[in-house]
């Protein structure tokens, strides 16, 4: 039986390394099952999924022109159903409450402003922020001077 991509076979567990399990297929071949192809969940350990001398059952990615065959868990096991698709990341909010040492209530924006209302009062603060850090950075030069 030629291994082709795409197949599923049964292997057993030859070899356990942080980097994932060596199993040996039919014919007397290996593989390499990586840690990112053990389990549709993220692996920490690789022992806590496989054990030497488990049989497991493999899905074929392929083989490298060297003769090194890859393979995976995850890809052979039934797909997990879901019962809602899960929402995009871009669609879950967080409420941030702002603190009141950020920055002070008169600064903060209302609902009502305009976008260049906003702007203009965020560059306000800007410039006089970097006017504060200029002359505190040259009253250390000054200082250092003497």
């Amino acid at each position: 039986m030629e291994l082709e991509p795409g197949s599923i076979v049964e292997a057993k567990v030859t070899g356990i390394t942080k980097f994932g399990a060596f199993v040996s297929l039919p014919e007397g071949k290996s593989g390499l099952v990586h840690i990112s192809e053990l389990a549709n969940t993220y692996v920490s350990d690789v022992s806590e999924y496989v054990s030497v001398g488990d049989t497991v059952r493999v899905f074929v990615l392929g083989a490298t022109a060297e003769g090194k065959i890859n393979l995976s868990i995850k890809r052979a096991l039934p797909r997990p159903e879901h019962s809602a698709p899960p929402k995009p990341r871009c669609e879950q909010k967080t409420k941030i409450e702002p603190e009141d040492n950020i920055q002070p209530k008169e600064s903060r924006t209302s609902g009502n402003d305009s976008f260049e209302d906003k702007l203009k009062k965020f560059m306000r603060e800007s410039d006089s922020r970097i006017a504060d850090n200029r002359m505190y950075s040259e009253h250390r030069q000054r200082s250092r001077r003497r």
